[in-house]
């Protein structure tokens, strides 16, 4: 990591052996090499990590004299560097196509069996123009292209690029990201786990709230692996709904925890569970038992200076925070991309027996219509009226167009409409959109959003066909659910799924 603050070039993966992710993983585990610790480039680790958490995970900055973090923001260094970034001539990566995109890893650490495998990959962009910051979770099963070595799992790029070249692992990855969605992925942040349990155990701990009780009886013990008895290899984790004090060790395993029974057994739900967690952090970090001991502030740089990557440069992080330093709650997204009934992704298993995840639609399209449009969303009048409506709808695509419906569900969602289901229709020769009413005029706000948008005609009764068509479908679907509307898409909605307006111009609900 000794070059982690110098421009790197990205190093391709290459002549590796198709080596299944998780085998012989001694060949990630590196020796420490003693270095000689320079002040100013601690100090510089510190404010990166301070504005990183600030911009990325904070609900709202909060700049005023009461704040803790005000006598931070006053510091010399502090004041120099934003000098320097208020002064600097280039712009950010990024500002100039008004999408600042940094990827955010986390990896088990040399303690850790497989350490250089990323199980935390987070996509944070940032939208200079409208000051909204977006979150989303990859996960890691998420199989993608990798240069002569076929597809992989997105966690096992970090480790081979390691593996080739010491300190390439970041860029690597978001050479792969920004290759799958077809956007610049210029800077990246990576820490260990490790030194996650330490700057926790240093702050105290973090107070968490729990949403869903985790009951997890295969829980892998750290050092365990290889263990004769079998079932020794295992702990049995429970934590409880509710408010929960956590140290660093517990708040790790809340965060990694891969087979917990019910809904929270999915990575999914993990990936949830990783936002919850730094968040938590986030408000410990920022608090005054935690900016006013000089002590804590030593120990946790310590733990930073061995344990953070980046290619963030310290005037960069600072003219990005300088940017968002006000970003607001309700201007922060977070999804999980997951395999949902309306989900992007599936799962599947290879012919060696792997589990993977893989693009719904066979390619990436419809991922990366989502991530390019994850800023853009209807006025929140507009929304409100379908929200409060309660509007469900169903969406066919009634065209060979591949992922019409789903680009067209993705903005229906940000109307505000309820999609509970996406399909083709058996007949693919529309070339007018149509609307069935199936709430009979009973929801005619909703209704008259989902003219403006899709300008498609509006029937009151189904055709014979696709009477028959669901009849079939309700044979093979578990409680299914009746939606107020369906939508079969015609060949004059776009190839983009976008209908007759944008959602961020719906205006005027009364004019159809």
């Amino acid at each position: 990591m000794n070059d982690k603050y110098h421009e790197e070039q990205i190093v391709p993966v290459r002549t590796m052996e198709k080596t299944a992710p998780g085998v012989d993983k001694t060949k990630f585990e590196r020796p420490k090499s003693p270095k000689k610790k320079n002040p100013l480039k601690i100090i510089g680790i510190f404010v990166i990590f301070i504005f990183t958490v600030l911009l990325v995970f904070s609900n709202q900055v909060s700049t005023s004299k009461q704040s803790p973090t005000s006598w931070f923001a006053n510091l010399p260094i502090v004041r120099q560097l934003k000098h320097l970034a208020e002064s600097a001539d280039r712009a950010l990566k990024g500002e100039a196509i008004d999408r600042i995109n940094i990827l955010l890893l986390g990896q088990g650490g040399r303690k850790h069996e497989g350490g250089y495998l990323t199980d935390t990959i987070m996509l944070a962009s940032l939208e200079p123009s409208s000051q909204k910051v977006s979150l989303v979770s990859i996960p890691r099963d998420l199989t993608v292209p990798v240069e002569d070595m076929d597809y992989q799992k997105i966690n096992s790029i970090n480790a081979y690029a390691e593996m080739e070249s010491n300190g390439s692992g970041g860029l690597a990855v978001c050479q792969a990201v920004s290759d799958i969605l077809d956007m610049p992925i210029d800077y990246y942040v990576r820490v260990d786990f490790a030194g996650f349990i330490d700057i926790v155990d240093e702050m105290g701990g973090i107070d968490v709230d729990v949403e869903r009780t985790l009951n997890d009886y295969r829980y892998p013990i750290m050092g365990m692996e290889k263990n004769e008895d079998y079932e020794a290899r295992f702990e049995h984790l429970r934590i409880e709904a509710g408010l929960q004090h956590m140290d660093g060790g517990l708040a790790l395993k809340y965060s990694r925890s891969r087979h917990a029974l019910g809904s929270e057994g999915s990575d999914f739900a993990r990936a949830r569970r990783q936002q919850i967690i730094i968040s938590a952090a986030k408000d410990k970090l920022l608090s005054r038992s935690t900016l006013l001991s000089p002590a804590k502030i030593i120990n946790i740089i310590n733990e930073l200076d061995e344990h953070i990557a980046t290619n963030l440069k310290a005037w960069e992080m600072i003219k990005i925070w300088d940017k968002f330093k006000n970003v607001n709650k309700e201007d922060i997204i977070t999804r999980v991309l997951d395999n949902d009934p309306n989900g992007l992704l599936i799962d599947t298993i290879t012919e060696e027996g792997a589990y993977v995840l893989v693009p719904r639609s066979g390619d990436f399209a419809e991922i990366q219509y989502f991530i390019n449009n994850i800023f853009s969303d209807a006025p929140i009048e507009q929304k409100n009226v379908v929200i409060n409506e309660r509007s469900t709808i169903e969406v066919r695509n009634g065209t060979w167009i591949n992922g019409l419906a789903s680009q067209m569900a993705l903005d229906l969602e940000k109307i505000g409409f309820t999609v509970i289901r996406i399909g083709n229709s058996s007949r693919q020769n529309f070339q007018k959109s149509i609307i069935y009413d199936l709430s009979y005029g009973e929801k005619s706000e909703s209704m008259r959003i989902l003219k403006k948008y899709t300008n498609a005609n509006i029937s009151f009764s189904l055709p014979d066909w696709l009477v028959d068509e669901i009849s079939q479908e309700l044979k093979i679907e578990k409680n299914p659910i009746q939606p107020d509307f369906i939508l079969i898409l015609g060949h004059d909605a776009d190839a983009t799924g976008s209908g007759a307006e944008n959602p961020e111009n719906l205006i005027n609900t009364n004019n159809n």
